[in-house]
């Protein structure tokens, strides 16, 4: 992020192509009222810039581009492949995707280009060339945009032929492709390359559960993974094709469902891209632990790297059954949180109303009524002019986290691909339950790959690690032998790479570091809860606590037993063990605790390390930091429709947006930010 730009990007998607012109000079003096200081232009403009075949018109796009630069917006430029033109679609219908019941799409909607068609990606990877021959040398280019949320499923012949190249080229032979995915069940055992198909509703998946549910997993997490790699081929086509032009060029693409979009692994991406983008759209009932969470996963992709919040809503969203307003306030508080887990972009959809289509009722910087004075253009405007007197205060900050939260997209497919023990048990869910123990007492989490270094870290925690992939026990266990404290959980250590079982005990690879061995596995049924009682050697926890959805029939094999189950024929056996490795301790929770055990389960441990929150805060209080240069910025985000009273400590702090001087006990303002100035206390011990 460093260079591209002196200050946090204010703006947002701009499509002109849908105005007369007259318009376009209003949306100039409107932009530079708002603080509007980048514009993403081009996102869905395939069709008018390319009418047929061999003609391209670009010259509106010069006139936008030189109407930004002569205003001072900076382009962020899209290669407007997110939606094909009817006409190539027409004259080439390979493009056109088929879903998983085999129907072949017509033309419409957006998101509509199969990933593995020739076509697609020839005039995609064309275009993105010619307008990066033609823009090279703007003075209003600062980023590029391919496509746009990209990301789908699907089931085409061209994707059958490229899932036998992709098979090919992991598994090299029918024997290993055929140990692998354990085709011996069902005798389906391939003898040619040929007769493998798409894993769908036509062939392994159960229609009753759509895409999930399978006949053998290890294929369908073959596909996940295929599917995922060819969308990102189709981006680095695009990439390298910009690159070959201008190779000091800045390419990104915009991740979407708030950061956890099932079918792409954006860990993977991440490599990729030289900024992580992200689209955020929560409902106004949205926990915002959730979107926390999912702001430091988008961070942890690039190991801390900052990230540009690409897209939200400036108020009201379109696409839900009801759509409210964002409350006075909103907008800019969720601006602010999303700059204090590492954004350093706060960009819009959209920055004009469009007047027809599905998004007309989407919000906007500038609303239907087309002048400045609306309640939204005014809080537009006042964040705007924030941003402004930030200037490039924290451009750079970075975020110092002792404990990590382990996120694999491979896991996440692999456990709901699985047709047991509960289709109760879902991974994303799982994943929340652990940061909000960490999010609810204000201590700091990043959310981590497989092969982030886990050094840096006191305590890291791995729910349902359900797949164990080559290396990676061995990798637990020099991190926990040094000093280190890991944290796993029932439905762990199952499975390999391939999805076979791991033979000899659960939890297969991680059993010795774990010191049990999980004889079985009971499956709950939702309000059938069973207990966990506490042995009582744990400062701060309870006698007993609630469990459900799994419990894990475990021996210890090393490991003490810190509490046992106070219900079922296994009442008294193993609920919660710790087992001393080296210099660390690994701990295992057999079955899924209530809220408030995983509270004080993990306040213990974190009191335990000196791993201190980053504030006291009353309930609905968000708190995080961010260090540069020696200081520290703490941000005190008010998430309640009240005023909050906040602890600022008994030195003054300067806070940012007021420029106030702030100590003792002070109010929030209901959905209100402080940003606070202090030197830096360190992460460290």
């Amino acid at each position: 992020m460093n260079g591209l730009s002196n200050k946090i990007l204010y703006g947002g998607d701009y499509n002109p192509e849908q105005w007369p012109r007259d318009v376009w000079k209003e949306d100039m003096r409107l932009f530079n009222l708002a603080g509007i200081d980048i514009a993403t232009v081009n996102v869905f403009s395939w069709a008018r810039n390319q009418p047929d075949e061999k003609t391209y018109r670009f010259e509106w796009l010069d006139d936008v581009m030189d109407m930004l630069h002569t205003n001072g917006v900076r382009a962020c430029l899209g290669t407007g492949t997110a939606a094909h033109p009817a006409w190539m679609a027409h004259t080439f219908p390979d493009m056109l995707t088929v879903d998983s019941q085999g129907r072949k799409k017509k033309y419409g909607r957006r998101h509509n280009s199969c990933p593995n068609s020739p076509t697609f990606r020839l005039y995609s990877e064309r275009l993105a060339k010619k307008l990066a021959e033609r823009y090279k040398d703007h003075p209003a280019l600062l980023l590029w945009h391919v496509n746009n949320e990209m990301g789908w499923r699907c089931y085409c012949e061209n994707c059958e032929r490229a899932f036998r190249v992709w098979l090919k080229e992991r598994y090299g032979t029918l024997v290993v492709l055929n140990a692998a995915w354990y085709t011996s069940f069902w005798g389906h055992t391939f003898y040619d390359w040929e007769e493998i198909v798409l894993p769908s509703q036509q062939s392994e998946h159960f229609n009753v559960s759509g895409h999930e549910s399978t006949a053998f997993p290890a294929m369908s997490i073959d596909y996940d993974r295929f599917n995922s790699d060819s969308f990102l081929a189709c981006y680095k086509l695009e990439r390298d094709a910009i690159k070959s032009v201008i190779p000091e060029a800045l390419v990104t693409t915009n991740f979407q469902s708030n950061g956890t979009y099932k079918p792409l692994d954006y860990f993977k991406w991440a490599k990729e891209l030289d900024i992580v983008a992200l689209d955020s759209y929560p409902a106004n009932d949205t926990p915002m632990s959730q979107i926390a969470m999912r702001h430091d996963l988008m961070r942890g992709l690039k190991n801390g790297e900052p990230f540009l919040l690409m897209e939200q809503s400036p108020s009201q969203l379109n696409w839900k059954d009801v759509n409210p307003l964002k409350r006075p306030g909103v907008m800019r508080l969720w601006s602010y949180q999303a700059v204090a887990r590492g954004a350093e972009a706060v960009m819009f959809f959209q920055l004009r109303r469009s007047a027809g289509a599905f998004e007309k009722f989407h919000g906007a910087v500038i609303d239907h009524v087309g002048h400045e004075n609306t309640r939204v253009f005014s809080e537009c405007a006042e964040l705007g002019r924030e941003l402004q007197q930030l200037g490039d205060t924290l451009l750079g900050a970075t975020t110092k986290s002792r404990v990590a939260i382990v996120f694999d997209w491979d896991n996440w497919w692999a456990i709901e691909h699985s047709s047991g023990p509960t289709k109760q048990l879902k991974y994303l869910q799982q994943i929340q339950r652990y940061y909000d123990a960490f999010y609810n007492r204000s201590v700091q989490v990043d959310m981590i790959g497989l092969e982030t270094e886990l050094s840096g870290y006191d305590l890291v925690i791995a729910p349902v690690l359900y797949m164990v992939k080559p290396g990676y026990a061995a990798k637990l266990e020099a991190y926990t032998s040094g000093g280190g404290t890991f944290v796993t959980t029932f439905f762990s250590g199952i499975v390999n790479e391939i999805d076979l079982v791991t033979l000899g005990g659960y939890p297969g690879e991680l059993r010795k570091l774990l010191g049990i061995w999980v004889e079985e596995t009971d499956a709950l049924f939702p309000g059938q809860p069973n207990s966990m009682v506490m042995k009582g050697n744990l400062d701060g926890l309870e006698r007993s606590y609630s469990c459900g959805t799994l419990c894990d029939l475990l021996h210890t094999e090393g490991a003490e037993t810190e509490a046992v189950y106070g219900g079922c024929f296994y009442a008294g056996m193993p609920a919660v063990t710790r087992n001393r490795f080296g210099k660390g301790e690994a701990w295992y929770l057999a079955s899924d605790p209530e809220a408030a055990f995983l509270e004080a389960f993990f306040k213990h441990l974190t009191d335990k390390l000196n791993i201190v929150p980053v504030a006291k805060t009353p309930p609905g209080v968000e708190a995080s930091v961010r260090e540069k240069d020696g200081r520290q910025f703490t941000f005190l985000l008010n998430h309640n429709d009240r005023p909050a009273t906040v602890q600022i400590g008994e030195e003054p702090s300067m806070e940012l947006l007021s420029g106030m001087r702030l100590s003792g006990e002070s109010e929030l303002p209901p959905y209100g930010v402080f940003i606070l100035e202090g030197p830096s206390k360190g992460a460290g011990p």
